[in-house]
């Protein structure tokens, strides 16, 4: 990484006065405007500083998020457009609430357009409305989980979308997804820097499985282990209330597993965490059936939580499908283990009791719990001022205990995984008790 790959692209000087300057008192003010130099350090460690120092290198750091003396969109002449991408995940209407209040109430931008269903809202042949939204109609989406706005998977022609964007006349566009919502957005940008346009395009992530790189922690995260955490405790009740009680739980994490890994250490109750950045032998003396059985005989009950991209490697079938968004279809590895289990352990004739939970879409389609729901907001409301300082193919995320704005080229270069090295997986398997590795020497 180089310092340069975390410039913000500008679409030009700022010269109207924010609202949010003429509305505070010179004795008394309310803001502390950020400047664009304000940077956030990506490794604040003592080794990188004196690295630094001895080389005279410029640490990497992030642009810092905040409100701005003077902004370039003049807020009665902006139009904007909002527009929900993906999977469900926690938060989505909180975001797209804080996004409209803040526009409507802080910057005095009225004109607000909700696109529907994903990217396929900007694209005419889909005939999709697109909604004029004002604060009151928002009031009170975040109640609900899902998104007041509607989703979709899948690309869409890129300079059709920007086709509509200039039939709408819209100034800024505010992206909320995950990588391939993310990647959307960068084409978008590419299509509009193309076209000479002065449209700026504002990514929030989202991603439920806080998996997007360059990003402490993403909205919805939270409130999936949490919900998590509850399911765990009951499964764990399931367990020991049966000689040999097995209670498997299947959780998201696609790719990485920081959903299962949290609601481990949250609940402490659980035996086995089956993570898709390790992999494991299912057979042999040194596999996970063999554990588990040992796990029986010496407690009579085990919990095992799988995330959903684990153990891929195990199926026969190597003939990925992909999805709608790009992404390999993954193997049903919790079916798959319940049913690998039943028949170890049958034709063993080793007593077992098996319960297999799979609580993936309750999850993803709650409401955002206190804590998403503040993060969210200040998401949103970081979003809006970059934006309308005319900020563009840009990322809000949080680093080091600051909200930062970061190209989105550099947030999707790579996906965030868990370091089996490091100390998240440490403390689980000191919570979980199981061996470092499942695979047969």
């Amino acid at each position: 990484m180089k310092y340069e790959d975390f410039i913000i692209t500008s679409l030009g000087k700022c010269n109207v006065v924010s609202p949010l300057k003429q509305g505070q008192r010179t004795t008394s003010p309310v803001y502390k405007f950020i400047n664009d130099d304000e940077r956030v350090i990506y490794d604040v460690t003592a080794e990188n500083y004196d690295h630094c120092k001895m080389t005279g290198e410029i640490p990497v750091s992030f642009e810092k998020a905040g409100p701005k003396e003077s902004i370039y969109f003049e807020p009665a002449k902006t139009k904007v457009g909002i527009v929900t991408c993906g999977g469900l995940c926690p938060g989505l209407n909180n975001v797209i609430r804080s996004l409209v209040n803040q526009l409507y109430y802080r910057y005095g931008i009225k004109r607000i357009l909700g696109i529907r269903y994903g990217y396929e809202g900007l694209i005419s042949e889909y005939n999709h409305e697109v909604i004029e939204m004002t604060a009151p109609m928002v009031s009170e989406i975040h109640l609900s989980g899902g998104t007041f706005l509607g989703t979709s998977r899948g690309e869409q022609d890129v300079e059709k979308m920007v086709d509509t964007l200039e039939i709408l006349n819209l100034n800024i566009l505010f992206c909320i997804g995950g990588d391939g919502t993310l990647r959307g957005a960068h084409a978008i940008y590419e299509e509009i820097h193309k076209r000479n346009l002065k449209i700026s395009v504002a990514g929030i992530p989202k991603t439920i499985d806080n998996d997007i790189d360059l990003i402490q922690k993403s909205f919805g995260f939270e409130t999936a282990f949490s919900i998590a955490n509850d399911i765990i405790r009951n499964a764990h009740n399931e367990a020991q209330g049966a000689y040999n009680g097995i209670a498997l739980i299947k959780l998201m994490g696609r790719d990485s597993g920081f959903i299962a890994a949290n609601a481990v250490l949250a609940i402490q109750e659980v035996n086995f965490v089956l993570i898709p950045e390790i992999s494991f032998d299912l057979y042999g003396p040194g596999g996970f059936l063999a554990e588990l059985k040992k796990r029986l005989e010496e407690r009579h009950h085990a919990v095992v939580v799988v995330a959903e991209g684990a153990g891929q490697d195990l199926f026969e079938s190597k003939n990925r499908e992909i999805d709608a968004s790009g992404n390999i279809k993954h193997q049903d590895i919790g079916i798959f283990l319940k049913d690998k289990i039943k028949a170890e352990f049958s034709a063993l004739g080793f007593p077992y009791s098996l319960k297999y939970i799979d609580p993936s879409y309750i999850i993803r389609s709650a409401p955002a719990n206190a804590n998403d729901s503040k993060f969210c907001n200040l998401l949103a409301q970081n979003a809006v001022h970059a934006a309308v300082a005319g900020k563009t193919d840009f990322v809000t995320g949080y680093w080091n205990n600051s909200f930062t704005l970061m190209p989105i080229p550099a947030v999707v270069a790579k996906r965030k995984k868990i370091d089996v090295e490091g100390e998240l997986w440490w403390n689980v398997l000191e919570a979980t008790g199981q061996p470092i590795s499942m695979k047969n020497s």
